[in-house]
Formats: C-alpha cells, structure tokens, sequence
C-alpha cells in the first residue's frame, strides 16, 4: 500500500462504525503477517522463488508427516519441561523471553556452552540447560530461583553476578548480551509485578484465550517483546514479534492446545522471523538474495539489527512460510498444519544439517534481543 491509499484499518472502523457495530467485538489480529507482506512485496535484496516454495510445501509436508510432527513433539526434546503446571507456564515465559542471540564467532569449541546431563549444550539449548540446571540446584536454604517473577523484580537478588552463575559456560566465552538479559527480566519482574500480581497465569488470562491477543499484549506491556521496525515506505512499524509469538507457540505445544495452551486462534501466529529458517529457505530455493547480500551473509559480516537487509530477509521468511503453509492446506484440505509447527519443523531440520555438517551456506549474524 502507497502512502497515497486509504488506510484499510481506518476504512475498516468507518464501516464499523456507520454499520453500527462496536468494535471490541471484533477478534484481535497481530498485524504480523500483514507487515510481512507488505516488505516482501517491496523488498529489492531478497526474494522468493514460486516455483521452489510450491515444491519445499509437498516435501516438508510428506516429511513432517513421515516423523509424526504434531504439538507433543515439543515435549519430546529431554530439556524441555514435562509438567502442565503454572511452574512449566514460568520456565516457558522465561525462556522465551531471554531466547535470543547465541550465535559465536568462535570455534565450536571455545564458544559459550552449557554442561548439563554429562552433555555440553550450545545455541537455544544452552539456555534451556541453564534453566533447568538453576532448578535443580535449589533447595529451601540455597540457589536462585530463576523461575520465579518475585526474583527477577528484587533489584537486590536479580543480579549481573546471580544471571552469570545460573549461565556460567563450560569455555571462557560468557553467553552473548548478558546484560541485556539481565533488563529483560527486571522489566519482566516489575510489569508482572505492577498490572498481573506477580502471576504469568493472570497475563495470559487477560487475552481471554486468543493467540493474537497474548502477543498483543506481551508487546504493549513489554518492550523486551516489542519486536517492530520502521521499514522504508510504509507508515506503520513492521511488527515480527518473534519472541511474543514463540511464547504462545510454546504454550499451545507444551499443553497441546489445551489449559494453558488452549487458543481458539492459534493459526494466527506465523513463522518466528530468526537467523536459521532464513538459512533453510535459501537452501531449499525458496528464498535468495541479491548478490551484495548474499556475499554479506557468506564472509560472515554483521548485519546490524533494524536495518533494510534484516527486515527484508526476516519479512520475506515469514511471508514464504505463510506461502509454503497455503500451498499444503491446498494439496490436503485435511492437513493439520500450521506456521507454527512447520517453523518447529524447518528449525529442527536446519540444526541437523549443521551437525551434519551439510549446511548449504551460513546463517546471517545479527546480534539484537530479538532473536
């Protein structure tokens, strides 16, 4: 949409309006897909490939089908939590909220890592690692209770040097944006605190069981899941919200759409714009970059956060995705597929391929909290 075109929101409220209907009748919407339509249809250094999006769709599809992927795949993984409880609801939220920038420069064997379970944890693993290890690790006289918001808003407790033991590494490397991590969960601990009595459980209960109304909610209240961007042309903010949307993912796959996780919108929440689906898309032909970009992302040089080249390759991801999702529901009406569980399944199978060593080429780098 030109800036010279009515707003179709605005027009959308004129009708309500003339028509007589309130508008808080209406079910909430993320704007998330809509942005990334918008940048992929003005996007000049990455684009997709129609043809190899239609033929990604029918093999993920036979592929996700060949493994059983459903929401209990979730569970399956040993670190992910196996109680349906309000302490599995805290360690979801913290996860999600403190779930970005892993990436290292180093060599595999320097990077930050976690050793958990006789077994040395990297990437998102490593913080799932860290977590649960802090659990285990406390007792009525000693640890820190990293689960708990009454923790993370005790400016005296909820310190650098408690954030450092719970992520301590097994290398010299410390885990990326540390102080960052530290903000977000202060902020987390003082909005819970202030409008939700200290309680995730309330926080979910005001979206009133819609998917996109939690993200909507985790973004206005929480500027650590605030994921928007100004993108060149368009008024409004492009909204990713990778982190807000992966929350609720969470929940709907850990309570397999039921308590907790039970959303009567759940298929309004799109792929989660990072570093790794971007690499597999490319991979498979769906997604390429212009030359400049491409040879950017090869040589390893860092993309900073916000600018052009980010938002177009995470807002064309999001909008394959969506394509690769049509194209399946088009083959199989009856298909129970949706951007969440074919963003698990392209994440899954992009970290194969790296122990693999069969990655095709590598990720962009981009260090922000976003992802």
């Amino acid at each position: 949409m030109s800036d010279d075109e009515a707003d179709p929101e605005l027009l959308a409220l004129l009708r309500q309006a003339l028509m007589g209907k309130p508008t808080q009748d209406d079910e909430p919407e993320t704007g998330v897909l809509e942005g990334a339509e918008y940048v992929c249809d003005n996007s000049i250094d990455a684009a997709l490939d129609m043809r190899s999006t239609k033929n990604a769709a029918a093999a993920i599809y036979e592929q996700m089908q060949q493994k059983n992927y459903s929401p209990s795949t979730w569970s399956d993984h040993e670190l992910h939590p196996k109680t349906k409880d309000e302490g599995t609801v805290a360690f979801i939220f913290l996860m999600d909220l403190l779930n970005f920038s892993f990436w290292s420069e180093k060599p595999e064997s320097e990077r930050f890592a976690v050793s958990y379970r006789d077994r040395r944890w990297t990437g998102y693993w490593s913080l799932v690692a860290s977590i649960q290890r802090a659990l285990d690790e406390v007792n009525p006289s000693q640890g820190i209770p990293i689960t708990d918001p009454h923790f993370w808003q005790n400016e005296d407790e909820c310190t650098l040097d408690a954030l450092r033991q719970v992520f301590r590494s097994t290398s010299d490397e410390e885990i990326p944006l540390l102080e960052e991590r530290l903000a977000c969960v202060r902020e987390a601990g003082q909005v819970l605190y202030e409008k939700y009595q200290c309680s995730i459980p309330n926080l979910i209960s005001a979206a009133n069981g819609s998917a996109a109304a939690l993200v909507n909610v985790l973004a206005r209240d929480f500027s650590a899941f605030r994921d928007e961007h100004k993108f060149e042309g368009r008024r409004k903010p492009v909204r990713f919200l990778k982190r807000a949307q992966i929350f609720v993912a969470d929940l709907w796959a850990c309570f397999e759409g039921e308590g907790y996780g039970a959303f009567r919108d759940i298929d309004k929440i799109t792929m989660f714009a990072d570093y790794r689906v971007p690499q597999i898309l490319c991979g498979l032909g769906c997604m390429s970059y212009s030359p400049k970009l491409d040879a950017a992302v090869r040589a390893g040089q860092l993309i900073e956060s916000g600018s052009s080249w980010e938002l177009q390759m995470r807002g064309c991801s999001i909008w394959c995705v969506e394509l690769i999702r049509r194209e399946i529901v088009r083959q199989d009406p009856d298909a129970k597929v949706n951007a969440i569980l074919i963003d698990f399944f392209l994440y899954d199978t992009m970290k194969e391929m790296e122990a693999a060593g069969k990655e095709s080429m590598p990720h962009h780098r981009t260090r922000s909290i976003w992802y």
